[in-house]
């Protein structure tokens, strides 16, 4: 049997979480949802999605930051930073994230990129597996 990708979503609006957690479970994705970055980053102690979905604008630890500090831990943990304001997309720390996508009620975009991260993931571990020598 296969295991769901979890799917780590990190939004301060809980109205949002519950829509974005509804949509993905139907999509056949296991969400894990936490409020805030630092939440975010206790969370990875425990627990290592196959994505990240990471709003910019939150209390306690904004997701710039919290970008930061993932990728300094996580690098193969694909991050879609997913804000409802486009300008943060020219910021130097953006361009780190694997996408970076402006909110919408109509997720069709969002889960295409989730899907497209997620293959690309999977081929690269394949591709990791498939080259180490036979001894």
């Amino acid at each position: 049997m296969e295991t769901k990708p979890k799917v780590l979503i990190v939004d301060d609006e809980e109205s949002l979480r519950f829509f974005y957690s509804e949509e993905l479970r139907e999509e056949g994705y296991e969400p894990i949802l936490v409020k805030n970055g630092k939440e975010a980053i206790q969370i990875l102690k425990e627990v290592k999605p196959d994505l990240i979905v990471l709003d910019i604008v939150m209390p306690k630890m904004d997701g710039m930051e919290t970008l930061g500090r993932i990728i300094g831990q996580h690098k193969d943990i694909p991050i879609i930073l997913y804000s409802s304001y486009p300008h943060y997309k020219e910021e130097f720390m953006s361009w780190t994230a694997d996408a970076y996508l402006v909110k919408s009620s109509d997720l069709k975009e969002l889960k295409q990129v989730i899907r497209n991260l997620l293959e690309k993931k999977k081929e690269k571990k394949e591709k990791g597996l498939t080259s180490t020598p036979i001894s």
